[in-house]
């Protein structure tokens, strides 16, 4: 690998813990809509598409009012995730200082995305922002349409950062290095070390002792 010009970022269990946000979001707008309890699996089993695809699949008789209430119970529920990873925002704004290009790609939909980031005070932190699309996932098209629009940028001087396996697997589809966050307490290491990322990382400060040689 080269040396890194542009690091794109996923947003959940990446920048910030906020997958019990998203569950616990979820369950308040969708039973009562469907009248009996939703577990955790069956909603993480719905993941993939953005959480438009979530209600459809889960309560898709009342899908404009889940898609409302949860947005509403997203961004009301956000002190449960009041802040980004500790130490992701030094990182942010230490690649930003050296010229580093910061984009994101999430399998949020458009409004969450745009509640976490104000909440995290990151709004004007990523260049290009690519989000989820309730019909499934567009990861591996999204880091694409990114790679289209920077300049003077090759794909072997690109990361994407994540915590799925399927984080790993899109950026071997859109051909740049994959480096798996692990520092979630949601992640699951070894899923993630079984599909070989180019990199694996169990901290924030040891993802940020590596990028300060590689940039």
């Amino acid at each position: 690998m080269r040396r890194i010009k542009a690091v794109i970022f996923d947003l959940d269990g990446t920048i910030a813990n906020t997958l019990p946000l998203c569950i616990s979001a979820f369950r308040q707008a969708i039973e009562p809509l469907i009248k009996r309890p939703v577990s955790d699996g069956e909603i993480i089993a719905t993941f993939g598409p953005s959480e438009e695809g979530t209600i459809k699949a889960l309560a898709p008789a009342h899908y404009d009012k889940g898609v409302a209430d949860y947005l509403r119970y997203y961004e009301s529920s956000h002190h449960m995730c009041s802040t980004p990873f500790e130490r992701i925002s030094s990182l942010l704004g230490f690649l930003k200082e050296k010229g580093v290009h910061l984009s994101l790609v999430t399998g949020k939909g458009r409004y969450s995305t745009g509640i976490s980031l104000k909440q995290f005070q990151l709004e004007e932190m990523f260049e290009f922002i690519e989000t989820g699309s309730p019909l499934g996932p567009r990861k591996p098209e999204a880091i694409q349409l990114i790679l289209e629009k920077l300049e003077n940028v090759s794909k072997d001087e690109v990361i994407y950062v994540g915590d799925a396996p399927s984080d790993i697997l899109s950026s071997r589809e859109a051909g740049v290095a994959s480096v798996a966050a692990a520092w979630a307490e949601t992640s699951e290491p070894a899923k993630l070390l079984a599909l070989q990322p180019d990199e694996l990382f169990y901290s924030i400060e040891e993802f940020f002792n590596w990028l300060k040689v590689k940039i």
